[in-house]
């Protein structure tokens, strides 16, 4: 019973962290890019500071926590190597955010608020859109793969 519910809280909590990720590829950084640059500094500077909660904290960190905690649970079991494959694709996905996406998203909040930023374009443009993006990218393909290895797991349990 707990092997099981463990699983499938990883497979659901994999399954939101993938839809977030892809969101922001799919409509929010696209339709950011067609704004001023006014625009796109304060809004990406407002929802990172609102999406920085708790319940997407327990997310994207819980997700990871209980992908370990089902491969430890299913040791010796036929789906842990699915397990196993997605815990290595989403611990890369943490790390390309730490890494890559948090340092740009607090460098554009440390540039301060748009009202008094001389140099917008500027702050855009060292802000590295293409990156950020292109990286989301790589975490929507990382994501999603963990999550279908999760629902491969299932099946197989």
């Amino acid at each position: 019973m707990l092997t099981g519910t463990v699983l499938f809280a990883a497979t659901m909590t994999t399954g939101l962290m993938a839809g977030v990720f892809f969101i922001y590829a799919n409509a929010y950084m696209p339709g950011l890019g067609r704004t001023d640059d006014r625009t796109f500094v304060g809004a990406f500077q407002a929802t990172d500071r609102a999406i920085i909660n708790p319940l997407f904290m327990g997310l994207f960190f819980g997700s990871l926590v209980l992908i370990g905690l089902a491969a430890l649970l299913y040791l010796g079991e036929g789906a842990l190597p699915w397990i196993v494959v997605a815990f290595v694709l989403y611990l890369v996905t943490v790390g390309i955010t730490v890494a890559i996406n948090v340092p740009l998203n607090d460098a554009l909040k440390a540039a301060g608020d748009p009202d008094t930023i001389g140099d917008l374009a500027r702050v855009r443009k060292d802000f590295n859109e293409a990156r950020w993006v292109a990286w989301n990218w790589v975490r929507v393909v990382l994501s999603t793969g963990a999550f279908g290895c999760l629902v491969a797991a299932v099946r197989q349990s």
